[in-house]
């Protein structure tokens, strides 16, 4: 008799990593973004309609981000998809990632120091 697994049951990949179904979520974050920071330059610029279209960006940033980690904990939890080598693929994204950034202004500030102390400005 075959053994039961969790994870063959919730999800039939035969591969041990997760590939994204297209999703809207990525266009509807940018049209929330700009909307966002047009209104935000309206409003500071004293333009009728910019209060209200700075209070639409920031109400349509919110449902974004509140749909899209919806789907990404839907994804994990219900549908299965995050396996034990995703989780280590996703851990090590973000790893490189925060590396990354820390070579970056390590080598920004270094440049700026080392301008700063050779130049006579």
């Amino acid at each position: 008799m075959k053994e039961f697994n969790v994870d063959t049951y919730k999800n039939n990949q035969k591969h041990p990593f997760h590939l994204v179904d297209p999703s809207p979520h990525p266009i509807f974050a940018a049209l929330g973004g700009f909307t966002m920071v047009s209104g935000g330059v309206g409003y500071m610029h004293g333009y009728v309609f910019g209060g209200n279209t700075l209070v639409l960006g920031v109400c349509m940033t919110l449902f974004v981000m509140y749909t899209w980690w919806r789907d990404i904990i839907r994804e994990g939890t219900l549908e299965g998809q995050h396996t034990h080598d995703v989780q280590l693929g996703l851990r090590m994204g973000m790893l490189l990632f925060i590396v990354s950034e820390i070579m970056f202004f390590f080598a920004f500030f270094w440049a700026f120091f080392s301008f700063k102390f050779i130049t006579n400005f």
